[in-house]
């Protein structure tokens, strides 16, 4: 396995290895680019199917991280970790402590928070063994999650897109599919349904689908959640699912959600464009935890509220210039997004 060949290595500062055969621990941390501050971005704890699917998701992961932060206007650079097993059957006080002391051997490069498969819990068993954690706070209302901001940011997203799109931002009578109601899907849903937008929802888990039902979804399969004919698709889980095979069967005229890494390609932003589906880039509209995640230590939750509803009006930014240039808006963010951490490495090397 060869980090230098991997389609999605994009000169990544750093990329590190381990494995701690007493807890069970293997893991890969990447940092993306650091040029706007230090590489900020969650552990994700998930059961790839080979090490080689694990080296491209951390590596795509952290380059998403650098773009949602400059975005966001935050002095964070970009980064992720990733470990490699099913959260629900190894994970172990002892391989987060070992994940700890990998963090801690990066020397700061890398500070981690939550991701999908860990949780402020597991975060303060890796705080035991190194302080280049963050999302950890018990003033904050969920105790440091930066879940539900995240899906904070994505709704006030979808009204941005929506005001876009048809002039009108109300949510009254707008269907959605939602596809995923994990922590931040959920919350998402609720934002959703208190607006009047009708909700359908998939999920592969059940206890996830039954409480998303009781706010008040509507369940669908996870086959169907895609192609549902509705206004909005939401995507709320794992990356990739926008791809040559999906984009053809939408029938959402808005693509708007929380999930990291939609586009399986960057050609699939050409696609969507293409088909007159408006796509709110995913590093622009989930940028609401990672926002929190900063306020938490230099704020308050107003104020990350404040900032959190910013996202809305870089998407209109965007969506008006895609309009404008003819650029995928994935594209157009892209480009945004590189002139502020290009800019700041020059800076940083003068």
């Amino acid at each position: 396995m060869c980090v230098f060949s991997s389609a999605s290595f994009d000169q990544h500062e750093l990329v590190a290895f381990t494995e701690d055969a007493k807890s069970g621990l293997r893991a890969i941390i990447a940092v993306h680019n650091s040029s706007l501050g230090p590489a900020v971005g969650g552990c994700r704890m998930y059961p790839y199917a080979n090490d080689a699917d694990a080296l491209e998701d951390v590596l795509r992961l952290s380059r998403g991280m650098t773009y949602k932060s400059a975005l966001a206007g935050l002095p964070m650079g970009g980064g992720k970790a990733v470990i490699i097993g099913d959260p629900a059957t190894l994970k172990t006080p002892e391989l987060l402590q070992a994940m700890g002391r990998f963090i801690d051997q990066q020397g700061g490069k890398y500070i981690t928070a939550e991701d999908s498969g860990t949780c402020v819990a597991d975060l303060k068993i890796m705080s035991s063994q190194t302080k280049f954690v963050t999302g950890i706070n018990e003033a904050q209302s969920f105790g440091g999650d930066p879940s539900p901001l995240t899906a904070y940011g994505v709704y006030c997203g979808i009204k941005s897109a929506l005001q876009f799109a048809r002039g009108d931002a109300q949510l009254k009578q707008v269907s959605v599919a939602v596809q995923g109601a994990g922590a931040v899907g959920r919350y998402l849903i609720k934002h959703l349904i208190d607006d009047g937008a009708q909700v359908y929802v998939a999920d592969i888990k059940a206890d996830n689908l039954r409480k998303a039902v009781e706010l008040g979804a509507t369940a669908m399969s996870t086959d169907e959640i895609l192609a549902a004919d509705v206004d909005i698709l939401a995507p709320c889980a794992m990356g990739a699912v926008l791809n040559s095979q999906s984009i053809p069967k939408l029938r959402a005229s808005i693509v708007a959600g929380a999930a990291n890494n939609q586009l399986a390609t960057i050609e699939d932003g050409a696609l969507l464009q293409q088909r007159g589906i408006l796509y709110a880039p995913d590093f622009v509209i989930s940028a609401g935890g990672i926002i929190e995640i900063f306020h938490q230590n230099s704020g308050t939750m107003e104020r990350s509220r404040e900032h959190i509803a910013k996202i809305g009006d870089t998407l209109t930014q965007i969506f008006e210039q895609s309009t404008a240039q003819q650029l995928p808006t994935v594209r157009v963010a892209e480009q945004m997004a590189e002139s502020l951490f290009e800019k700041a490495a020059v800076s940083n090397a003068a």
